[in-house]
Order: C-alpha cells, then structure tokens, then sequence
C-alpha cells in the first residue's frame, strides 16, 4: 500500500472519530469546548458554563425528565449518600463543615428538610406515624347527626331552665347540665372542624380542645400525626432563639446562621427517624422499642451535634443536650398549640 493511500486511511481513521465525536445521541445538544452555553450564550471552556452554571451537555429526552424528577426529590447526585450518613453518626462534623463552607459536597439544611417533610407526608397519608392508634376515619354524618344532637340538647335544657325560673324553682342541677351539654357540644364542633370554637373567647378553645382530647385521645393523635407535616416549616424560627441562647456567652463565635444550620439538620433528621420508625411499626416492631426509640435517640443526637458542631467539652455538650431537650419539648408543646389554635385539631 502506497504513502497515498495510508494518508487516506488515516484521514479517514480521523474524520471517523470526529463524526462519532460530533455526532449527537437522539434529543442531545451540543456540549463540551467547543459551543455556547444553551442558556446564556457563554462561551463554552469546559462541561459546565462559567457564568450561569448550566450544565453544556442537555438532553431532551423522556428518560433524561425522570431523570431530572428523581434528581429533584431525591438529590440523587452523589449529596444525599453524602449527607445522610454524616447526619445519623456524626451530625455536628455535618453541621460544622457545613457552616465553614464544605457546600457543594452536601445537601443543604434545607433542601433536607423539604425532603424529610415530603417523605413524612407520603408516610403518614398512607400507612400512619410511628404511634398506633385505634382510631379510624370518623364517619362525617354520623357525627354531624350527634352534633344536631347535643345543640337540640342544649336548646332544651336552656328552655328547661328558663320555666324553672320563671316559676322560682332552684335551677343549679340544670345549669351543671347545660354546662356538660355545652362541653359535648363544643367537642363535637371540633370533630367537624368548625372554626367557632377556635375564637378566643376568654379561653374556651383551649378547654374545649382538652375536652376533646380528654374524650378521645386516640383522635387527637390521629389528627397531629396527619397534619403536623403542614406546619413543621415553624419549628426552625420556633426553636433557633433556644439554640442561641444555651451559646449567649460565648461572645460572637457561633452566629445566627450556624445556629439556623444546627437547627434544621437537627429536626430533619428527627424527621427523617419518625419516618423510620412510622415503617418499623408497620412491619411489626413492638410499641415499647419505638416508644423507647423516641425517648433515647434524639438526646443522644442532639449531644453528638452539639459537641461535633460548636466543638463543646463532654461537660458542655452535657448541659447544653438536658437544656435544649428541655427547650426541645416547650417548643413541640407551643407548636401543637399552634396547630390547635389554627383549626388543624
């Protein structure tokens, strides 16, 4: 074979590869040195535009969309296998690498969060939280009718009581029964979601509300397991305030936005471990382990974060894991009162 012919066969050797390397997949674009950027017309100098970030290499496939929704909801990049066992072992190395600048690394706080809350929501609609209850779905009419009920009731012991009066007649057994009639009455307004007996008339939602959970319990859990989800976002401004004050005299060295950090990885994991254990009930652990379980796992996380996070002494870690497990329980006391006073009980 001739010199010719070798070149020709070389330059036909090269062309190939240049076709295959130009060459596009079905519903791809352009990507790599040698284009623009598809969003903002940036040159191109490597897999990644400089100025908006935008990946050079776009899809415009079906497989490449759930691709980008599994990405979304489950950060499937490499960030959450890299987060999540930082977060169950060493939380506070989490927090503090987090809050020193090792971002790109880990799923933000809350990007976690979201995730957490999007997960509690699909488990509690579907299977229940960690708690069982032997509550069921009330039928509506049903208590609609006792609703009418106990009102009439009420209408006719009123009516009962203004005869006796009028005819002189000692009316306190009547008014003691017209207040029982008023309390079922104003339980089963709450059962049926009637916002009357929310208004703050010198207390009376709240009475009511422990009326209610006094009669049923099972009810009430029912109810704040199902819609605690809706209202999680307020335990993080709810609980940065305690976090900041266990650190009120150590001068400026932890800011609000490390405690901010500190606070909502802290309640996506807690999140993240009542789904857990919401599953674990399901396929048959017993009450007592995830009654123990909720009792014991979240101190000793809250001491690890602490410790790892702020860079506290045992001692300090200690103190600060009993005052903010103190804090920890007023702040979910003050949250599910919220969740009262705002119609989801």
């Amino acid at each position: 074979m001739g010199g010719e012919g070798i070149e020709a066969m070389g330059d036909l050797a090269t062309g190939g590869m240049i076709a295959r390397a130009v060459e596009l997949k079905a519903g791809e674009a352009p990507h790599g040195h040698g284009g623009n950027c598809l969003n903002c017309g940036t040159a191109l100098v490597g897999d990644y535009c400089h100025a908006c970030g935008q990946s050079g290499h776009v899809h415009r496939s079906l497989m490449a969309w759930w691709h980008d929704l599994a990405h979304g909801i489950l950060h499937l990049d490499g960030k959450i296998w890299r987060t999540l066992p930082l977060l169950a072992w060493r939380p506070g190395e989490l927090t503090r690498r987090y809050v020193e600048g090792e971002r790109a690394k880990f799923v933000s706080p809350m990007a976690l969060f979201l995730f957490s809350a999007f997960l509690m929501f699909i488990t509690f609609s579907t299977i229940g939280g960690p708690i069982a209850t032997d509550f069921n779905r009330p039928d509506m009419a049903q208590v609609e009718a006792e609703r009418s009920r106990a009102d009439a009731q009420v209408k006719t012991l009123e009516e009962q009581r203004a005869a006796a009066e009028a005819r002189g007649e000692d009316t306190r057994e009547l008014r003691q029964d017209i207040a029982d009639a008023k309390r079922e009455a104003a339980a089963l307004k709450i059962a049926t979601g009637d916002p009357e007996t929310l208004q703050f008339q010198g207390g009376s939602w709240l009475r009511h509300a422990f009326e209610k959970a006094r009669a049923n319990p099972d009810l009430v859990l029912y109810k704040l397991q199902n819609n605690a989800y809706k209202f999680s976002w307020a335990l993080i401004p709810l609980s940065v305030p305690f976090v900041a004050l266990l650190f009120l005299f150590r001068g400026r060295r932890h800011r609000m936005y490390d405690h901010t950090v500190f606070v909502t990885y802290s309640i996506a994991f807690m999140t993240l471990g009542t789904v857990i254990l919401s599953l674990l009930r399901v396929a048959g652990l017993a009450s007592e382990w995830i009654g123990a379980a909720i009792a014991f796992v979240p101190p000793l996380h809250m001491y690890r974060q602490l410790k790892g996070a702020y860079g506290l002494s045992r001692f300090g870690a200690s103190w600060r894991t009993v005052a903010l497990t103190i804090f920890a329980l007023l702040v979910f006391s003050v949250f599910f009162a919220l969740i009262g006073v705002m119609g989801a009980m």
